[in-house]
């Protein structure tokens, strides 16, 4: 979203879901049994704990747009493979006119209202509330943004990185309408699941760079685990609500926080509160590359960066159709 002037995986977590001061539950997985006095225990050998906590804060991006930034500013610059993490609130006529990506991805999701995309390759849609738009910008793309209806539209959009061999690759597009999100529920705790894998059940989204993306409500009284491949990094941006992460001793954390997760095989969440919480946990494989980024592109070297510059001041390799193609916003 940022314009240049402003310059699947297959594994099986291990997931267990519970209302507190219940009964005993029985876990197959493992041969674990639960029972009311160990509760609040983490499920994992090496529970992931967090590690640094960042309160996404506004600013403003694109044509009078607002967004609150965790991921990508000074507090927190990047986390391989993740490059930006934005909350945006935009109401018409604010957005994000055309503006170009290069080497990453962006994934964009609705939380509510809706937003209309169009590309100069001829590609044009709008993504309602729930919805998500996985976009491989690769060797190019010129694109806009903007809201579509009256009053706030607001979502979410998370950058990842793209290994050096993937950046010049064509780009392309998944779309998921939010009907056609897998989602899972257990006494309590409810899932839908965009990238990856929770309770069973699989997103048929393919992730270049290995990637999930859940996003999860907790009734009150309620807990969870979920498990994350040990390689991975991994975090947590909560929507509404407070939660307990990590270990059920440290303190509740509220909205519009993002937490980073130390290294482990798994998050424990618990929802102490009397309001439902709400986050999105997402987990990528480190790519262990160099990271160049100039606004919204993002390679491996200054020189690469400098190719960049050259290719969209000139519109070649990549971007030949921006030398006639605009908007219609």
């Amino acid at each position: 979203m940022r314009a240049i002037s402003t310059l699947l995986v297959n594994f099986s977590p291990f997931v267990s879901t519970k209302r507190i001061s219940r009964k005993p539950i029985y876990f197959s997985i493992r041969n674990i049994i639960m029972s009311e006095s160990n509760q609040y225990d983490s499920c994992f050998d090496r529970p992931r704990l967090v590690i640094k906590k960042v309160l996404a804060k506004p600013q403003r991006e694109g044509n009078g747009a607002v967004v609150k930034r965790s991921i990508g500013r000074h507090d927190l610059t990047n986390l391989d493979p993740f490059l930006l993490l934005d909350e945006f609130t935009v109401s018409a006529p604010a957005g994000f006119p055309d503006h170009p990506h290069r080497g990453f991805e962006t994934v964009t999701y609705m939380l509510e209202g809706a937003f209309t995309h169009q590309d100069f390759a001829g590609h044009k849609g709008t993504i309602s509330t729930g919805d998500v738009q996985w976009m491989t910008a690769g060797r190019g793309i010129i694109h806009s943004e903007m809201p579509e209806g009256e009053g706030s539209q607001k979502g979410l959009q998370l950058w990842i990185n793209l290994s050096s061999e993937d950046k010049m690759i064509e780009p392309r597009y998944q779309e998921l309408l939010d009907d056609d999100i897998p989602r899972a529920e257990n006494d309590g705790v409810k899932v839908k699941i965009i990238a990856g894998e929770a309770m069973g059940v699989q997103s048929p989204v393919y992730t270049r760079t290995p990637t999930m993306y859940l996003d999860f409500t907790l009734q009150p009284t309620t807990y969870y685990h979920q498990a994350i491949p040990e390689s991975w990094n991994a975090f947590v941006y909560i929507v509404e609500g407070e939660g307990v992460f990590g270990i059920p001793n440290s303190g509740p954390v509220s909205a519009h926080h993002c937490l980073v997760l130390g290294p482990g095989d798994g998050l424990s969440v618990w929802n102490n509160s009397s309001k439902p919480l709400r986050f999105v946990l997402i987990g990528g494989q480190p790519l262990n590359e160099p990271v160049v980024q100039h606004g919204p592109f993002v390679m491996n070297s200054q020189d690469e960066i400098d190719q960049t510059f050259e290719d969209y001041q000139y519109c070649k390799n990549g971007f030949e159709n921006a030398r006639y193609w605009r908007s219609g916003h």
